[in-house]
């Protein structure tokens, strides 16, 4: 049983989770979080720990963002978008238990405020920023570091919250440079 509760936007997310682990959970109903739903969070939050688990999507990304400002200290779990899409249909509810149970082995801690590491400089050198194929590879970098997928200015914002170390990022880019793949 995991001890957090975990926050996922629907019903079929939950069935998917409670395919992979044993767990309770809390539904937002999708992209319309209400304050109802946000006081919960932030109960469980407050008595068990939340991890956030949402859609790699933009939708998802609106909630994770959400509750990230309301309900300090959440983790967050990512699924990589090619392990949550079935017939071109994105959500948590299409990745595979292993998919789920590896996401959440993954799972980070949000500080906000905290600095980063890794500068922007470093991820120009990357190919990360300012790049032909800059989003490619940031896909891969954050699906390596399990933050996810988001813009350059969000990936920076990302490494800060989720504390990855200069190693860890040094590991997954050569992980990247080797071609390496998740």
């Amino acid at each position: 049983m995991i001890k957090e509760v975990i926050v996922v936007e629907g019903r079929d997310d939950t069935v998917a989770i409670k395919r992979a682990v044993e767990a309770d959970t809390i539904e937002t109903g999708g992209s319309a979080i209400n304050a109802r739903i946000l006081q919960r969070i932030a109960l469980a939050q407050e008595r068990r720990g939340v991890i956030v688990l949402t859609d790699p999507d933009h939708a998802g990304e609106r909630i994770r963002k959400i509750i990230s400002n309301k309900v300090p200290g959440c983790k967050h779990a990512f699924i990589p978008e090619v392990d949550a899409t079935r017939k071109g249909d994105i959500g948590v509810e299409n990745a595979s238990p292993e998919a789920i149970r590896k996401a959440l082995s993954r799972v980070h801690t949000s500080y906000e405020g905290a600095e980063s590491q890794v500068d922007m400089e470093d991820l120009m050198a990357a190919g990360l920023l300012v790049h032909e194929d800059a989003s490619r590879r940031r896909m891969i970098m954050g699906n390596l570091l399990g933050i996810g997928y988001c813009n350059g200015k969000q990936f920076h914002k990302r490494l800060a919250i989720f504390q990855i170390t200069r190693e860890e990022f040094a590991q997954a880019l050569a992980h990247l440079e080797q071609g390496g793949k998740v």
